[in-house]
């Protein structure tokens, strides 16, 4: 009741102020239910989790007819975690990084196993430092409020520019040929999360979005807001989706915060319906030659061990957290009555000497109760060889790690969905 309390306020002040042809919606999901994940430190974790097919929200979007074929809208959309009430969350593991980016012998394996044991309470907290940012909206300042979307935008008959932040072209074309449309522990990005392997938003962006039948092209520009190229992002994608079947490709660029080129993402996705179901496929290539937030490790940690060791270290975390590997999904959905299967198979294929690789399969069931309304059960396994170390998380958070190199994990998940 109260919540159409609220709609029915905004609109009347929206109506008030004069625009007729104005609309406003407040809208969300309410995702929760438990989890079970093995493989973890300490062994198997079950827990109420928020986000098991989707990311818990609450939003607002409105439009306004200018006429002429011009519309004005916005959006604002805030995370919500219906386990605590929160707006960012961590996953099982907490802030622990994977093996290659925590041990002297991985992180320094050219120095004698006597200096690795001396160095490696530094370590710890050079790593400790490194995992508070590992989570979904989890910042040194604070939780940012609008962390999933914010911005506005002008629909024209030739496109559509939008400016703020938004799902980057690489992440919504790999969503878009997604079995899973980017849901559950099952999607393909769950197996690349700590790095991703795509960035899925960006800040301070500026976008073109045209839309004319089955075709859709985009081009995003994200600006660093300083005089350097620093943090600077750039994304373009293009696609085909029919009835029959859908194509598509895009790209990702980003710097990082000295301007070094960092990561890079092309995507290529395709579809195919045969009578109730869907086939999906992608391949993504995955380039980050400097990794975005590491480059500062060695000037706090000089005065401690000296430059030539400092250097060293800065040089082990960066090669730890390199990517130049290859993303793969398969998947299949089938809709029969209020039943949705989705089953699905991920392949993170590691090219560099770590061997990081994941290989994640599973099945996901969604069951209607009503059009806003479905349970859901998913379960999904993670096979990790060489220095691959995935957990798996849900549709709304990280699964993190699992407790060492090479671990395996099984995640099994009972859900309540609603959506407003």
């Amino acid at each position: 009741m109260k919540r159409h309390l609220l709609v029915f306020a905004l609109l009347g002040s929206v109506q008030s102020s004069g625009h007729a042809q104005s609309k406003l919606e407040l809208y969300g999901i309410v995702d929760a239910g438990v989890t079970r994940v093995s493989g973890v430190k300490g062994g198997s974790v079950t827990q109420l989790s928020s986000g098991i097919m989707e990311g818990s929200r609450i939003g607002l979007r409105g439009n306004e007819d200018l006429g002429n074929g011009f519309r004005a809208i916005f959006t604002l959309e805030n995370r919500l975690e219906a386990d605590t009430g929160g707006i960012s969350n961590r996953p099982p593991s907490r802030g622990q990084l994977p093996d290659r980016a925590t041990f002297a012998r991985h992180l320094l394996p050219s120095l004698p196993a006597a200096q690795q044991a001396a160095l490696q309470p530094l370590l710890n907290q050079v790593s400790a430092g490194i995992g508070t940012r590992v989570g979904i909206n989890v910042h040194a300042a604070g939780p940012n409020f609008f962390d999933r979307q914010i911005y506005v935008g002008l629909v024209t008959p030739v496109g559509a520019v939008l400016a703020g932040r938004m799902y980057t072209p690489g992440y919504e074309l790999a969503g878009t040929f997604d079995a899973l449309s980017a849901q559950s522990s099952l999607s393909s990005g769950q197996i690349a999360a700590v790095p991703y392997a795509i960035d899925i938003r960006s800040s301070n962006a500026l976008a073109y979005r045209l839309q004319q039948g089955p075709w859709t092209a985009s081009m995003m520009y994200g600006f660093d807001e300083k005089t350097t190229e620093t943090g600077r992002f750039a994304g373009v994608l293009g696609m085909y989706r029919s009835d029959a079947f859908g194509l598509g490709v895009a790209y990702n660029n980003r710097r990082n915060e000295k301007g070094q080129q960092s990561l890079a993402s092309l995507v290529f996705g395709a579809y195919l319906n045969l009578g109730s179901g869907q086939f999906y496929a992608s391949a993504a290539s995955i380039r980050d030659g400097h990794p975005s937030a590491v480059s500062g490790i060695a000037a706090p940690i000089t005065p401690l061990i000296g430059p030539a060791l400092a250097a060293l270290v800065q040089a082990g975390y960066t090669d730890a957290l390199k990517q130049d590997a290859k993303l793969y999904h398969l998947g299949y959905k089938r809709v029969s009555g209020p039943s949705t299967v989705y089953v699905a198979g991920n392949l993170y294929d590691d090219s560099k000497a770590a061997n990081a690789d994941v290989a994640s399969f599973g099945v996901a069931y969604s069951y209607a109760l009503s059009k806003r309304t479905d349970l859901s059960a998913i379960a999904t396994r993670f096979n990790n060889t060489g220095l691959g170390q995935a957990a798996p998380g849900g549709g709304g958070y990280l699964g993190g790690v699992t407790s060492h190199a090479g671990r395996d994990s099984t995640s099994l998940a009972l859900g309540l969905r609603h959506r407003f």
